[in-house]
């Protein structure tokens, strides 16, 4: 199964500092470890650019970027703007705030029928109020 991968999870693989992490984050680390290894963790190129923002050291952003680029862009398309534009009036209706970049991803994994792999709580909310999917890690620490 496909699985659209967030930032904060590709941070957490790739960008975090070897060295303690707690529980949770080394089941999460498993888990994208995973996807990877069975060519199912997708990504969109806003989160492509939101992974590489920020970093100062050049030869750290080259290396990210080389790293990221084993990874395909799932295609958007017209539709995906407008569903993400949908998507996002949709919350803003029932009082919920969001990013474009948060609202065109979870119009991507609608219209492919993927779900989101994020820690992102905001993606909680959204997913009362729009139709997608949230991947659930198997192990899930409190």
């Amino acid at each position: 199964m496909r699985v659209l991968v967030d930032t904060p999870v590709w941070s957490l693989a790739f960008r975090r500092k070897k060295g303690v992490q707690s529980l949770q984050e080394s089941a999460m680390l498993m888990e994208i470890k995973e996807l990877i290894q069975q060519s199912n963790a997708v990504i969109i190129g806003a989160i492509r650019q939101e992974i590489l923002s920020g970093i100062t050291l050049e030869a750290q952003f080259e290396k990210l970027k080389d790293n990221l680029r084993a990874f395909d862009d799932l295609r958007l398309t017209t539709e995906d703007y407008e569903i993400a534009a949908e998507f996002y009036n949709q919350c803003r209706r029932k009082g919920v705030q969001g990013s474009h970049i948060d609202f065109l991803i979870c119009a991507a994994a609608h219209r492919n029928n993927i779900p989101i792999f994020t820690t992102d709580k905001d993606f909680d909310l959204y997913s009362k109020h729009i139709d997608i999917s949230l991947y659930k890690p198997r192990i899930v620490f409190n």
